[in-house]
């Protein structure tokens, strides 16, 4: 937990991203404004078009931007609540992402080229079971959403049809329904947001892909976000770290001791980083 000092810095610089994100909405939607004046005073139709389609641009950044500042804003609301309750665990941004998109948990994966998880932040404890189910097991929603780059939603015995060691293990969890939609920066997907047991009507809304297009553009990526997302995004360096020394311990290549790691932190019921942890310290020596 910060110190008084350390959370006033934390509120702070949530307040400043939170009025970035509002000044670069009013500056993108004023130029919506111009270039739809400049539309209906266009001379010809081609000019008038191409007026039309840059307002739609920044009609649509301003909208990115005015998403990420209401989630800053509701971050530094719920900070705000906490640096006068110091005895509550510090919030985390990504429960603030749940209630954008109509759910009490969500979880964000980032990958890599491969494509696999190489961070994951989550609103809670049962959002980040279901994640590290999906790195243990190698199938699960954002995988899809992911590798496919389009929306992914199932719920019920669907679950389980679509991704048999997965469904099992979530409903474990008392998680009965689940939707993914992928992270895309121009035509490279990043990662993808998870959303448990969404209210009605979340799936498929404009709501969700906004949140989405939002954290990508203007919280990862973006050059006035925060891409550890206030702390909460925790990187898997030592897993694939510990996946690399075992590699060359056992000349195999660095896929197959992955999927080492993974196995024996499902057998035995723990985390990949607790494994990988042990590896990288000699505790534990697999194959």
């Amino acid at each position: 937990m910060p110190t008084g000092g350390g959370a006033r810095e934390l509120l702070a610089s949530a307040e400043r991203r939170a009025a970035v994100a509002h000044a670069r909405s009013a500056h993108e939607a004023g130029c919506a404004e111009r270039h739809t004046a400049l539309a209906d005073e266009a001379p010809t139709e081609t000019l008038r078009d191409v007026h039309t389609r840059v307002a739609a641009l920044h009609r649509a950044t301003a909208a990115c931007h005015l998403t990420a500042a209401r989630l800053h804003d509701d971050y530094v609301s719920r900070l705000t609540t906490w640096t006068h309750q110091r005895d509550t665990p510090q919030p985390l941004f990504m429960a603030g992402v749940a209630a954008a998109c109509g759910t009490g948990s969500v979880a964000l994966t980032l990958v890599g080229a491969m494509p696999d998880q190489l961070a994951v932040a989550a609103s809670g404890e049962p959002a980040r079971a279901a994640q590290e189910l999906e790195f243990l097991l190698g199938e699960g929603p954002a995988r899809d959403a992911t590798r496919q780059a389009r929306p992914v939603s199932a719920s019920g015995a669907l679950i389980t049809a679509l991704w048999p060691g997965y469904g099992p293990a979530l409903a474990e969890l008392g998680i009965a329904e689940v939707a993914a939609v992928p992270l895309r920066l121009s035509d490279t997907c990043v990662g993808a947001l998870a959303v448990f047991d969404p209210a009605p009507g979340v799936i498929g809304s404009a709501a969700l892909a906004a949140v989405a297009e939002a954290l990508t553009r203007s919280m990862i990526l973006g050059p006035d976000g925060e891409p550890g997302l206030y702390g909460g995004l925790d990187v898997r360096a030592a897993v694939h770290q510990a996946a690399g020394m075992l590699a060359v311990r056992l000349d195999r290549p660095v896929a197959d001791a992955l999927e080492l790691i993974r196995a024996h932190a499902f057998t035995e019921g723990s985390s990949a980083q607790s494994v990988a942890a042990r590896i990288l310290c000699g505790e534990l020596r697999l194959g």
